[in-house]
């Protein structure tokens, strides 16, 4: 149990996060730092103390540990769309809420998978490597248009919608498997099994998440059930694929060519040695995680999680969080008491029992329950003395107790 004043301190920022995050966060008052790469473990217990919003990317793993060295930490942004970086549960127990980008960067690795589509299929990348050796090779032979063809989609969340929907205006047949229950878009078709998807698709890619259930979901037996000819691409998680096996099959001519942005072992800063058993191939296209990395992405990702994150600690909103319950409200005049509890009987009662016994008003309450947690947001007429605050973290359930205006 714990009790603190929310209030502007210290923002640091990793892995080359959009200026418009600084903007945002020194607009509400923060000292920010940033620092180009990711950080390991180690360093981030040595640089957190004194922290009270950590901003990271994909390359940064936040771990247990890592929170547990963390005292002053409030709130953990991770500008991309993944949060599988980050230990949920530990900063969940700790009070910390983890926000992320789930929305802002889709466009972005859809237009980069429909290019990589029709450059694979119109085999781009050999044309250009052919003519930057001074060879004119003007031939049809492989070629293809990418209307008519069917694009199997691995996971149709808010990526695989928006790309299927893109391809179908292209005049692809497009088909999907997802373990969960997501209905169709247009004339998009759902199919029972990745069997089948894979047995049907002229070009199979994946856009699933980070979970550890994922890791190795394409290995050898996958790529084999794949039609003769057929494109891989993966812009969603690097651990999904077993970038050998895919050598493999490429190198034996049954599939056509592949385009990867994601990888197992990813370098942690820019210039670092990029290594890979896919490198030498020119009917493989190799981008270094940049699905998000366009201006627009990146400056919407920077500017929607830095929001989030100094609206948690000005307002106590966790709106979108990935680790919290999710309660928002607009603020009144007054101030606002945010208690993060277990989710059992008689928290919310005893805190609503010294409030009045403190002769404090409650203009406005909002409470959620996510598993076994509880949150709740009190705005109230006048500011409750320290000792009060202090009843209420003593309650039995109680985590974190904060007064937030």
């Amino acid at each position: 149990m714990s009790a603190a004043t929310g209030a502007a301190g210290r923002a640091l920022l990793l892995e080359n996060i959009h200026p418009s995050a600084v903007e945002v966060l020194e607009r509400a008052g923060y000292e920010v730092h940033q620092h180009p790469a990711s950080m390991s473990e180690a360093e981030l217990i040595t640089a957190l103390p004194g922290v009270t919003l950590l901003g990271i990317r994909s390359n940064t793993s936040v771990t247990s540990a890592v929170i547990e060295a963390a005292p002053d930490l409030q709130a953990l942004g991770c500008f991309c769309i993944g949060t599988n970086q980050v230990d949920l549960a530990a900063a969940a127990t700790a009070g910390i809420p983890v926000f992320n980008a789930p929305y802002s960067n889709s466009r972005s690795v859809v237009e980069l998978v429909i290019g990589e589509i029709i450059a694979l299929a119109r085999r781009l990348t050999e044309k250009t490597q052919r003519m930057h050796e001074g060879i004119w090779d003007k031939s049809a032979k492989g070629s293809h248009e990418v209307r008519g063809r069917t694009l199997g989609i691995v996971g149709y969340g808010n990526i695989g919608t928006q790309l299927g929907t893109v391809a179908e205006s292209l005049g692809m047949r497009v088909v999907f498997f997802d373990v969960a229950d997501r209905p169709a878009h247009g004339t998009v078709r759902r199919l029972a099994t990745l069997e089948e998807l894979l047995n049907l698709s002229d070009v199979v890619s994946i856009h699933v998440d980070g979970r550890p259930g994922n890791a190795g979901m394409f290995g050898d037996a996958e790529f084999r059930q794949m039609r003769d000819g057929a494109v891989f691409i993966n812009a969603s998680r690097g651990m999904v694929v077993d970038d050998v096996a895919l050598r493999e099959h490429l190198l034996s001519g049954h599939l056509a060519g592949a385009a990867l942005d994601v990888f197992p072992i990813e370098p942690k800063a820019q210039g670092d040695e990029f290594v890979s058993a896919l490198r030498g191939l020119d009917n493989v296209i190799l981008t270094p995680h940049v699905g998000a990395s366009t201006q627009e992405a990146q400056e919407e990702i920077g500017e929607f999680v830095a929001g989030k994150l100094a609206g948690f600690v000005t307002d106590g909103n966790t709106g979108l969080c990935v680790n919290l319950p999710n309660a928002q409200a607009p603020r009144g005049d007054g101030c606002r008491l945010a208690v993060l509890h277990d989710n059992i009987p008689g928290v919310l009662a005893g805190m609503t029992q010294l409030l009045l016994g403190a002769g404090l008003n409650v203009s406005g309450q909002v409470v959620a329950t996510r598993d076994h947690l509880g949150y709740g947001l009190t705005d109230l007429g006048e500011r409750p003395a320290g000792e009060v605050i202090e009843k209420i973290a003593a309650l039995d359930g109680a985590r974190v107790v904060r007064l937030v205006g």
